[in-house]
């Protein structure tokens, strides 16, 4: 087992130095030096940073180092391990006692500077011990999300003499400790090519072929390599070959699951070579089965199907067709040729589609905001000649896109008659939940359910709304609240009951669910500077205002009546109210410069409640070449029809 040992007093210098590490550098120049460490330690990790990170070395700390063998360097006045015996007897005073201590102190660190800070206090450092720090930084990294290591700990003397070690002695490492480190390197962002990860990579795949990895071992091993995505299925099958010789007794539970996740991955790197070969009929059992799998990890075999998928759309059967999208809308997938093709089935067929069918497809156009209208004119088309056949809760799904979408197809008026007069002759049979998610989709393209407005603001509704939980849920009382204040805004004449106030809710802003997009953060950004420079200061507007009206408002400006921008803070004298709408990219449709159907109906109630509206799409600012020409389109837009002063 090898020992990694670490000088106390040492480890404060910015060139800290493990044992061995500069053997090879022992007889360059010292320019040499500086040279050779830059170009092996840069490329280790991905870099996420604006800059790479530079490793710098000091010509004082230099000169402390020669070669007693020839493999190891040691600083002239300290202690030198470099016997066989010496390693032996640390490595066991190390297991008799220190290792608990030290994995249980370990284990209490909570950030990689502790942990780097913690290591360089011993004396000495085992192996296990030093993948067993790695594998801590990784855990505490990976608590903020998916990222790679920060600035600061790439750049520490401390993690760089620990990567470089295990970079030049992998042969001497245990075999638990050369897994859990390549583990924790690969799920730190290392670079695939660079020599660390492809000497431990290597001397991997050495004691691979010669046998004798523990099970434990060889399950890490996979799910490491199936997360590098380099060393092909030959890897992975001599892994599954030699876990096939093992007694399943041996097997942990956490085990079971990797030598899963190993087969998953075989499976599925196997399967990409044969998808040109498959017929209409297996791809859509083949999509089917990674849905049942859950295998959103096969995301490359996914797009390859997809792109083989554009050209067996016209000759699915409607329940192949069902399958691909139903797996699309799983995974979250969509490709636009294969929504073109999907027009084209659409289009051709909508007659002949049955209603299942019908109800994925509008599914998978809400679901990625895709306003097709070769599709949603189909989709009307078919509902207005054939709504017998589709039940309540597939009507639901039909009707909700163009409320989403916010578009009204050539026949609405049709479609919308018919709608009326299912729900007039069926309307017990629709669930609770289902309806009012119908009528509020309905409101979103401003054909108001005034004749079932009071039904559901009926207690014994909204009772049946609520069933057996103890309150309503936040996102049903957000869209009763909103149909409430439909009845009252663009409904004037509606003289049914109110919604209780206890139903009602203080912001359309949910966490989940939420009725208001959030504001572009980045797009705020741009246009606050703007702003800034076109009123003065930061003092003339506001920003995120929660109105008496549960709308959230990106910006408001408030206006005097002689027109003079007034402090943010006044609340008295205020003639006029412009409220900004920030519009993002999210807040359309996709690929388009069309308004979801929530947006619409939040810009449309503002401008009802006496604000001033001015939109400012993120398609217009991204025109801007200048912040003089930014200034200008502000100036424009908000104040063109106003004599204002600021």
């Amino acid at each position: 087992m090898a020992l990694i040992t670490l000088r106390k007093n040492l480890y404060r210098l910015p060139d800290f130095r493990m044992h061995g590490a500069l053997a090879a550098l022992k007889n360059q120049p010292l320019n040499h030096v500086h040279k050779v460490v830059k170009e092996r330690l840069c490329p280790w990790f991905c870099s996420r940073q604006s800059e790479p990170f530079r490793i710098r070395f000091h010509h004082a700390h230099c000169k402390k180092f020669n070669s007693k063998n020839g493999n190891d360097l040691h600083p002239l006045s300290g202690p030198v391990f470099s016997q066989v015996s010496d390693w032996v007897r640390l490595e066991q005073n190390v297991k008799n006692g220190e290792s608990q201590t030290f994995y249980k102190r370990l284990s209490n660190l909570t950030s990689s500077e502790e942990v780097l800070s913690f290591i360089s206090t011993m004396e000495t450092l085992p192996d296990t011990m030093a993948a067993g720090a790695l594998q801590r930084i990784c855990e505490v990294e990976k608590k903020d999300g998916d990222q790679g290591l920060p600035k600061e700990i790439l750049e520490n003397s401390i993690f760089q003499a620990l990567c470089f070690q295990l970079e030049k002695e992998p042969s001497q490492l245990s075999n638990t400790s050369l897994v859990t480190a390549l583990q924790a390197l690969i799920l730190l962002h290392v670079d695939p090519q660079s020599s660390l990860l492809l000497n431990l990579v290597a001397e991997c795949q050495n004691r691979l072929k010669k046998g004798g990895l523990e099970v434990r071992n060889l399950c890490i091993l996979g799910e490491s390599l199936i997360r590098l995505h380099s060393s092909g299925c030959v890897t992975l099958e001599l892994i599954i070959n030699q876990l096939q010789g093992e007694k399943l007794e041996t097997f942990t539970p956490e085990d079971i699951v990797a030598l899963y996740r190993i087969l998953q991955a075989c499976i599925n790197n196997f399967s990409l070579s044969i998808v040109s070969n498959l017929s209409p009929k297996l791809i859509s059992q083949m999509l089917t089965a990674l849905v049942v799998l859950d295998q959103s990890q096969a995301f490359p075999l996914i797009i390859k199907l997809g792109r083989y998928v554009v050209r067996h759309v016209p000759h699915f059967t409607n329940e192949e067709l069902r399958r691909v999208l139903e797996a699309f809308i799983y995974f979250g997938y969509h490709d636009r040729f294969f929504t073109k093709a999907l027009e084209y089935r659409v289009a051709a067929a909508c007659l002949t589609l049955n209603p299942e069918v019908v109800c994925r497809v509008m599914e998978y156009c809400s679901r990625k905001q895709i306003l097709s209208k070769p599709i949603l004119n189909a989709v009307a088309e078919t509902f207005v000649c054939q709504s017998e056949k589709f039940s309540p809760s597939q009507i639901s799904a039909l009707m909700e896109p163009f409320g989403k979408l916010h578009y009204l197809p050539p026949n609405a008026s049709a479609l919308f008659r018919t709608l009326e007069n299912v729900l007039f002759t069926h309307f017990n049979h629709f669930p609770p939940e289902t309806l009012l998610k119908l009528l509020h989709s309905c409101s979103l393209n401003e054909c108001h359910p005034v004749n079932f407005m009071a039904k559901i603001f009926n207690p014994f509704f909204l009772q049946q709304l609520q069933g057996e939980e103890s309150h309503l849920d936040r996102l049903s009382r957000a869209r009763l609240t909103q149909l409430f204040l439909t009845s009252v805004l663009e409904c004037p004449f509606y003289k049914g009951p109110k919604l209780l106030r206890k139903y009602q809710v203080k912001s359309f802003v949910t966490p989940c669910c939420s009725l208001e997009t959030p504001m572009d953060s980045q797009l705020y950004k741009s246009v606050k500077i703007g702003l800034i420079d076109l009123l003065g200061a930061r003092l003339y507007f506001a920003s995120k205002v929660l109105t008496p009206y549960y709308y959230t408002i990106d910006v408001e400006i408030k206006l005097d009546e002689e027109g003079f921008v007034l402090p943010f803070t006044v609340n008295e004298d205020i003639h006029e109210r412009i409220a900004l709408c920030i519009d993002g990219p999210k807040r359309f449709c996709s690929n388009s410069k069309h308004l979801l159907g929530k947006e619409a109906i939040k810009q449309r109630h503002l401008h009802l409640l006496g604000y001033q509206v001015v939109q400012i799409p993120y398609h217009e600012i991204e025109m801007l070449k200048s912040r003089r020409e930014l200034v200008e389109y502000l100036q424009r837009k908000l104040f063109s029809e106003n004599t204002v002063h600021w």
